[in-house]
């Protein structure tokens, strides 16, 4: 009876202590920043497969998009992750921006509309996320209004972050500044067109991925 009992606690604590099986691990931030880029690169290292297209137009991605049972091996460790893919989230939408990469009114304006629709969408997901990696493009200013709002809406839901500064490739690059911008969150620069420095952000998403 006693041998019963203590196999029986011991299943318990097992899978208490065992973790999840799968981490949903949502890419968020603004348009353009290279969200994509990066869950495309992560899903074609580790299934073969690209998750999303993407293009120099803003909002490329209107809807979230995710690919399941990603595993990941990191130093002989281990992890299953759900990739979710979000929408650029942006405080104003509008057609006209979109006319100047020469598309017509028309398409303009739907682009508008399911851009405006992923941002909602894309918002709702955050309920779903164990972790976070917010990506932000490293030639631009950090401190704008989406990229406090991102991080702000984070911060209330008690989600893990990591920061990712992409397109340090380009010139204009200023990791240290995305560093200044958020300095109380893990930062690591990265150029996920050329796949330049993922092997010290996989060891960041495995910190990550213990927080979650």
């Amino acid at each position: 009876m006693i041998r019963i009992i203590r196999n029986f606690v011991k299943r318990i604590f097992s899978g208490i202590f065992k973790g999840k099986k799968e981490i949903s691990l949502g890419f968020y931030g603004p348009p353009n920043a290279g969200k994509t880029s990066l869950a495309n690169r992560i899903c074609k290292d580790w299934t073969g497969e690209e998750i999303g297209q993407v293009s120099k137009i803003p909002h490329e991605t209107r809807s979230v998009q995710f690919k399941e049972k990603v595993e990941i091996e990191y130093k002989g460790k281990k992890l299953t992750f759900k990739i979710v893919d979000t929408p650029g989230i942006a405080t104003k939408i509008d057609y006209e921006d979109f006319m100047k990469f020469k598309l017509k009114k028309k398409d303009a304006q739907k682009r508008a509309k399911e851009a405006t629709q992923g941002v909602v969408d894309a918002i709702k997901w955050l309920d779903d996320m164990d972790a976070v990696i917010v990506v932000l493009d490293s030639t631009k200013n950090p401190y704008s209004q989406v990229n406090i709002t991102i991080i702000g809406n984070l911060v209330a839901r008690k989600i893990p972050v990591l920061i990712v500064g992409n397109k340090i490739d380009l010139r204009k690059s200023d990791l240290k500044r995305v560093e200044a911008a958020f300095p109380e969150y893990e930062v690591v620069g990265i150029s996920a067109k050329y796949g330049k420095n993922m092997e010290e952000f996989y060891e960041s998403l495995f910190r990550l991925a213990k927080k979650a």
